[in-house]
């Protein structure tokens, strides 16, 4: 079977850190892109940031410059560093891996709030 699993969402005040990893098992990854997207309540779900096998990186704007996005091939594990956390960063992020098929983790909170 194969899965995505988060890791490492909660609460923190605005201008905090998280970070997030997704461990996926049941198949090798490579030649996937692995990724990050996050839902906020009421919206739609939106690409965060997504990594290549190969390394090749891209982010959405409101993003750029405060969150990393990094991975091991090795271990099929993807991470997204979350710096200079905003409110609006609020919202369910979920793991991602796509190629042939597509795959995704359950979800973890993450909530910036004072």
């Amino acid at each position: 079977q194969v899965q995505l699993v988060e890791s490492g969402g909660g609460l923190v005040q605005p201008g905090g850190s998280l970070r997030l990893s997704c461990a996926g098992s049941g198949r090798s990854f490579n030649g996937y892109v692995m990724g990050w997207y996050r839902q906020a309540p009421g919206k739609q779900r939106e690409l965060v940031a997504t990594i290549t096998s190969g390394g090749s990186i891209a982010y959405q704007s409101s993003v750029q410059g405060r969150f990393i996005i990094s991975r091991d091939n090795a271990n099929n594990t993807v991470a997204l560093q979350m710096n200079s956390l905003k409110p609006e960063d609020t919202a369910v992020y979920y793991c991602n891996a796509r190629f042939v098929f597509i795959y995704w983790g359950q979800g973890t909170q993450v909530t910036v709030s004072s």
